[in-house]
């Protein structure tokens, strides 16, 4: 099966336009259609209904594109890592999320330079669609996001940090260690707000009870929000990383709410199809299992 068909199908899909895939890939739209009329004819089915100018996957072709992704990142990381073995680059220029650069890369930073000695690491943080955006137009080799689909970027599961609730070391419930949902109620709640899926399913639980909790502080900083629980001005729901020194002192306490156990802040690490091989396996040598990554964070 020719990996070019595969590519068109896949880019098709994504950008929803025989044109603009064509446009991507730097090839003629009579080019594109023909690549598509070969791979129909492999697959003995049609992969695309054309209805006016919309384009829609039939039921085959739905059922062959996840298996047409994972065939072309498979194909393109491996013809990275034949072509670029051994040839590090003098400079990575690293994206991340804001609470990813506070709380994660500093500890990351340092392990890159202790395996690339050589190298110049710049370091940019932004928003996961800017940092997409830079990516896609190589501002940036890599980046820490929430989540990314995209035929033209590879993406790996890096960590979840989870997100508990925190008190003061002088709160009621700091003795407890366990609450219910229905016990935060009354209290002042402070609400750490950046928009990812990952903060509204909170909002969702919030939504399912008869009586929510109060919410009095509505803030987009994490440093905002962990202060103002350090002041005593309420309690917050925040993730792990980001309180993780208040913790060991004993500033803050978590306290485990069962209605919200399970949700936790998932970040990726990008890079565009088959680039970066030697950065990412080290990157990713430290997610895995989770264990190397605790001890660097130590």
């Amino acid at each position: 099966m020719n990996i070019e068909n595969i590519e068109a199908f896949v880019y098709i899909n994504h950008y929803g336009s025989f044109n603009k895939a064509a446009e991507v890939l730097y090839i003629s739209q009579p080019t594109v259609t023909a690549r598509i009329q070969s791979l129909e004819r492999e697959l003995d089915c049609k992969v695309f209904d054309r209805l006016g100018k919309q384009i829609h996957l039939t039921d085959k072709g739905r059922q062959f594109l996840p298996y047409a992704q994972q065939i072309l990142q498979v194909y393109q990381s491996g013809r990275h890592q034949i072509q670029s073995k051994g040839q590090i680059p003098g400079e990575l220029r690293i994206g991340s999320t804001v609470s990813v650069s506070n709380y994660l890369m500093p500890h990351l930073l340092l392990h890159l330079k202790r395996r690339f000695p050589h190298i110049l690491i710049k370091l940019t943080t932004s928003s996961t669609d800017a940092l997409i955006e830079k990516l896609k137009a190589k501002e940036i080799d890599l980046a820490f996001i929430r989540k990314v689909v995209n035929p033209a970027i590879q993406a790996f599961p890096f960590c979840e940090d989870p997100i508990s609730l925190y008190v003061y070391k002088s709160h009621p419930l700091a003795g407890k260690g366990r609450a219910s949902i229905q016990e935060i109620r009354e209290e002042t709640l402070v609400f750490f707000e950046c928009g990812s899926l990952d903060w509204m399913r909170l909002h969702r639980v919030f939504e399912s009870m008869e009586q929510p909790p109060g919410i009095v502080y509505q803030v987009d900083n994490l440093e905002t929000a962990k202060k103002l629980v350090l002041k005593q001005a309420g309690i917050c729901f925040l993730p792990a990383l980001s309180v993780q020194e208040e913790v060991e002192a004993g500033a803050l306490i978590r306290v485990d709410i069962a209605e919200t156990e399970g949700i936790s802040l998932r970040t990726s690490l990008i890079s565009l199809n088959g680039e970066n091989a030697e950065f990412i396996e080290t990157l990713l040598e430290l997610a895995t299992g989770g264990s190397k990554l605790d001890r660097l964070l130590v």
